[in-house]
């Protein structure tokens, strides 16, 4: 079968699907931004997208996020375009629909399955929404804005054959009807790289070598920021470090928000949650906390395997790849 493959972050969560596709015969192809700038992966041929122009100004705050899926769902319409002209015509697409690249595929190819990737539906209430009174929206009419955030999911399901998701829970944040196309199919886990290494070693930035004979406490997140909890840590390592005198904390994330919003400072929540915790700790105590950003995997991989503690804290939202590795 010609199988079309759509994810703004290829391959994201079809990481070890889109390759077993190819190894069972089929023709993968992967409609993928520009920006990554190769055309081949796996066995996957890359077809590469553009934008062709960026958001509004002044438009209304509520419409930005559904402009720019729709913007990126006009870019890949054209490209299928052409390759519809050329004669390709695909029998599933298999697309992420989080951010609007398959909004339109089945006005170019009505006869193909679309096959949707169910990630997360917004709530206003009773999910990641207001769930941490510290950071809740004073303003009662939030709720218009997250309603309108499930727009381009509504939209994509109105033509979408099936859906499928890697959890019971997240497929539960979904619609009952939507609910019924939906099969629960979970992304998969490496456990030949993922698994215990008594050799594995980390280098800090300081220069220190941590094994698993180190009583190493590890903290990981996209960005370090409320939606995985990073306040609740920072604040808990006083306490922790006084009554763990050897424990050494690596803290791995990027200092951009990921899910959540800025502080309205506009200062990163790093900063913010150094600068409150830092001076309630002693110099030896700070120099046990070890900010490494962000990791390339075979890095990660030696992480999890020195740490003692893996500590992740989320809202209730979609779980991190880190826990379930971890």
């Amino acid at each position: 079968m010609n199988i079309l493959v759509v994810h703004q972050n290829f391959p994201g969560q079809f990481k070890h699907l889109a390759p077993a596709l190819v190894a069972a015969g089929h023709s993968v192809r992967a409609l993928v931004p520009a920006a990554l700038g190769i055309q081949e992966w796996n066995g996957v041929k890359l077809i590469p997208y553009s934008l062709r122009r960026g958001n509004a100004k002044d438009a209304h705050p509520w419409i930005v996020d559904v402009e720019s899926k729709v913007i990126r769902g006009e870019a890949c319409l054209r490209v299928a375009l052409g390759l519809k002209e050329k004669g390709y015509v695909p029998d599933i697409i298999l697309a992420h629909p989080g951010w609007g690249e398959s909004l339109f595929l089945k006005e170019v190819w009505p006869n193909a399955k679309l096959k949707l990737y169910c990630e997360f539906f917004y709530h206003a209430r009773q999910a990641d929404v207001d769930f941490d009174p510290e950071f809740s929206s004073k303003d009662p009419a939030n709720a218009g804005r997250v309603a309108l955030k499930n727009a381009n999911l509504l939209l994509q399901f109105h033509n979408a054959e099936s859906g499928l998701s890697p959890t019971f829970w997240q497929a539960s944040t979904f619609p009952e009807y939507i609910r019924g196309k939906i099969s629960i199919v979970h992304d998969g886990i490496d456990t030949d790289l993922l698994k215990p290494n008594p050799a594995a070693e980390l280098t800090l930035p300081c220069g220190k070598v941590l094994t698993n004979q180190d009583e190493v406490v590890t903290y990981v997140a996209r960005g370090l920021e409320p939606y995985r909890g990073f306040h609740i840590f920072m604040r808990a390592l006083p306490e922790l470090l006084k009554a763990r005198p050897a424990a050494e904390v690596v803290i791995i994330g990027g200092e951009g928000v990921s899910y959540g919003a800025e502080h309205p400072s506009v200062r990163s929540w790093k900063v913010l949650l150094c600068d409150e915790v830092m001076p309630l700790l002693t110099v030896q105590q700070r120099a046990r906390i070890h900010f490494m950003g962000r990791l390339n995997y075979s890095q990660f991989q030696a992480m999890l395997q020195v740490s003692r503690v893996h500590v992740y804290l989320t809202y209730p939202f979609v779980l991190s790849w880190s826990l379930l590795e971890a």
